[in-house]
Order: C-alpha cells, then sequence, then structure tokens
C-alpha cells in the first residue's frame, strides 16, 4: 500500500528537517532499562526506599542493646557538726550496678527489629515493581507524545497542501471561494493541534525527568518502546500469593506480631543489682556491699502498649486479606487485559492502514473533482482519529504488561526485541 504521505516530498522533507532541528538539541533518554537502571542510584522515590531499610536495620541492631552499667561514688558524713565535724569520719562507696532484663526483653526486641527489617525489605520490593511500572508508563507516554506532534506535524503538511489544491481549484473555477476558506480553517485547526501536541510532549518529559531523578532534562526518545507493544507474550501462570504487594502485607503482619511480644515482656520487672566497696576514713578500713532492687509493678503494668499492639495486629491481618484479594483479582484481570488489548492492537492498526488508504483515494478524488471538499476533510479527520487509536491501542497493550510484570514483583521490558 502506498502512503498518501509520498505524494508530497517537499511537504514530507520539510517536516522532517523540522523534527531533526528539535531532535538534534534534545537530551535523550536512554532504553527504558537502561534508565531504569540509572534511576536505582538517582530517584527520590528508591532511595527513600533504601533509607527505610537502613532505618529499620539500625534499629534492629539497636534492639540488642544491653543496659548499660552504671558506677557510682557515693560519699557520706564527710561534713557536719560535731563529731561529724570534718571529714574524719567519711564513709566512701564506689560501686557498680547492672540491671538485668527478665522475661525475655531483649530476645523478644532483636526478632521484632528483624521482622521490622524483613518489613522493609518487602515494602521496599514493592515500591521497586511499582517505581518500574511508572517509570514504564511515563516513558511510554512521552514516547506516544512525542509521536503525536510527528502525526500532527504531517497532519499540518497535509492539511497546508489540501489548502493549496484548493485554492487552485478556487483559481481555475472549479470550486466556489468557500473551499478555499474551509481548507484555510482546517490549516489553522491543525497548526492548533500542533501547539497542544507540543505542550503535552513538553509536559511528558518533565514528568519523566522527575520520576527517574535524571540529573538533566530529558525531552526525547532514543530507543522506541511502543515497539514492544507489538511482542508475543508467553504468560505463565500468576501466583497472588507471590506478589511484592501480598508479601508486604505478609512481612508487616510478622512485625505487628512481634511487637506484642516485646510490649508484653515490657510488664516483666527488670532486676538491678549492685556492687561496690566502702572505705571508713576513720579507722581505714574497707567493707563489701551489695544491693538488689526491682520495680514493684502496682501501677504501670504497660496493658495500655499491649492493647494498642493487638489492635496493630489485628489492622496489619485486615491489609494482608485485602492484599490477597487484590493480588487475586489483579492477577485474574491481567490476564485478561493482555488478550483484550492484543486484540485491540490488531483492529486499531487494520483501521489505520483502511484510513489511509481511503484518504489516498478520497484527494485523487478530489483532485479529479468527482468528490466534494468536505469528504476529504472528513477522511483526514478519520485518519487523525485511526491513528490516534492505534497510539492509545499501544499505550493500553503496554501497560497491561507492565501491570503483569508489577503483579511478579520485576521490571517490564527487561529485554529489548
Amino acid at each position: 500500500m502506498t502512503s498518501p504521505y509520498r505524494r508530497w516530498p517537499l511537504c514530507a522533507v520539510m517536516a522532517g528537517v523540522a523534527l531533526s532541528a528539535g531532535a538534534a538539541s534534545a537530551d535523550p533518554a536512554p532504553p527504558y532499562p537502561e534508565l531504569l537502571r540509572q534511576a536505582q542510584t538517582t530517584s527520590p522515590r528508591l532511595a527513600e526506599a533504601r533509607a527505610e531499610i537502613a532505618r529499620a536495620t539500625g534499629l534492629a541492631h539497636q534492639a540488642g542493646a544491653r543496659p548499660n552499667p552504671i558506677l557510682g561514688v557515693e560519699i557520706e558524713n564527710f561534713s557536719g557538726s560535731g563529731p561529724y565535724k570534718g571529714s574524719s569520719l567519711a564513709e566512701t562507696t564506689a560501686s557498680l550496678e547492672q540491671t538485668l532484663e527478665l522475661g525475655g526483653k531483649r530476645g523478644a526486641r532483636v526478632e521484632a527489629g528483624r521482622a521490622e527489617v524483613e518489613a522493609a525489605r518487602r515494602r521496599a520490593a514493592e515500591a521497586g515493581a511499582a517505581f518500574a511500572y511508572d517509570l514504564a508508563a511515563a516513558y511510554a507516554g512521552a514516547e506516544a507524545a512525542e509521536r503525536r506532534v510527528e502525526f500532527t506535524t504531517e497532519a499540518v503538511a497535509l492539511a497546508e497542501e489540501d489548502a493549496r489544491v484548493a485554492s487552485a481549484l478556487v483559481e481555475a473555477g472549479r470550486e466556489a471561494d468557500l473551499r478555499r476558506v474551509q481548507a484555510m480553517a482546517a490549516v489553522q485547526a491543525a497548526r492548533a493541534g500542533l501547539d497542544e501536541a507540543r505542550a503535552a510532549r513538553a509536559t511528558a518529559f518533565g514528568a519523566l525527568t522527575v520520576l527517574a531523578g535524571a540529573p538533566t532534562p530529558l525531552s526525547s526518545i532514543s530507543t522506541s518502546l511502543l515497539a514492544q507493544a507489538d511482542r508475543k507474550l508467553t504468560i505463565s501462570p500468576l501466583d497472588p500469593l507471590a506478589s511484592p504487594g501480598y508479601l508486604a502485607a505478609q512481612a508487616e503482619r510478622e512485625a505487628a506480631a512481634r511487637r506484642i511480644r516485646v510490649e508484653r515482656t515490657r510488664a516483666t520487672p527488670d532486676l538491678s543489682i549492685s556492687l561496690g566497696v566502702r572505705r571508713f576514713q576513720e579507722d581505714d578500713t574497707t567493707a563489701m556491699v551489695a544491693g538488689v532492687s526491682a520495680p514493684f509493678p502496682l501501677f504501670d503494668r504497660n496493658r495500655g502498649n499491649i492493647g494498642a499492639a493487638q489492635a496493630e495486629l489485628s489492622a496489619a491481618e485486615a491489609r494482608l486479606e485485602a492484599a490477597r484479594l487484590d493480588a487475586e483479582a489483579g492477577a485474574r484481570a491481567g490476564v485478561a487485559r493482555v488478550a483484550a488489548t492484543d486484540s485491540r492492537l490488531v483492529a486499531a492498526r487494520e483501521g489505520e492502514r483502511t484510513a489511509e488508504e481511503a484518504y489516498r483515494l478520497t484527494r485523487i478524488g478530489y483532485e479529479g473533482g468527482k468528490l466534494a471538499l468536505v469528504e476529504l476533510l472528513g477522511a483526514r479527520r478519520a485518519l487523525a482519529d485511526a491513528r490516534a487509536q492505534t497510539l492509545d491501542a499501544a499505550l493500553e497493550r503496554l501497560s497491561a504488561q507492565a501491570v503483569l510484570a508489577r503483579l511478579q514483583g520485576r521490571a517490564p521490558f527487561g529485554e529489548q526485541p
């Protein structure tokens, strides 16, 4: 099939020159897999996830620390009245006191700390999968915006060529002057659409730059991601219970259960023992001193904190059940969505080819005086709509593929075709 754009080489060359000039001054985005690797160190979202892991690791390390011993020096009877005047009857005691944690406090804290680290890692894995999906969507959206600029640029060229033909027919007396006015109005509408497409492209690339945390603005695409929409997928069975969201909720539920044990052990009083040496200044003698103390749990038995921890566990269990239902529904919908988008893309591409041929034939008929200008304008609008539908179908198929990858906890489009 002959493309209609090959009938006007001058306009096509001018449009290509304009696009090439814009691309020369652009900072192209690397291929999606490479951009994703770069974003591992530049994206604020992923940096936050790594910081949460480091925070949980630090708290887990601190949880294993034992109470510090207390060194004390006490001087008695070193000043007063009567026989205690001066320091001849002073008594000096040097002691070492150590608190012994009872009830398995330290072990409970260590286990809870490890559970918190695992939960942070699971949340980071979930955040990484979600980020890869969002970056793929932003990358494909930026490329689609770039494609729309190309389409509208070509649409302007076509509208201008149609207007030139209409003017020639008017000058030859074969068309009323109204047709020239209508053709010029179509040119103005096409130019307005081009301005809108350029603004959308700038917005899309700005969003991609921010999401990737790129040090310099990205303003063009070096390797097409939309080409991945034509790849045939072999969909392996999805295990909803292996999705990052469910695993993160499961780890958070485990951490909440560990925190209950921590709060329960805190209700057990700790034991403090001390050992020291006392020196009597009067006769220059020494004696050993020892002591044992423990708080009496009369008022505070940590019941409030235990109840709060139990409520946190109930909430975590509810989130786990919700995550399970979401993962199961997402797995079913994801497979069905890929199949549906496959059919939609095939139909859209066939519709675009039909619209191109219809426009070509309509333009031949208009130039030959067999068809009216309104039919030519309608055919051009149908071609533009068909291209937009094909682009939307490709974006939808890419999104469906990326959703499956997110459910599986992996980055989409890791391999270029």
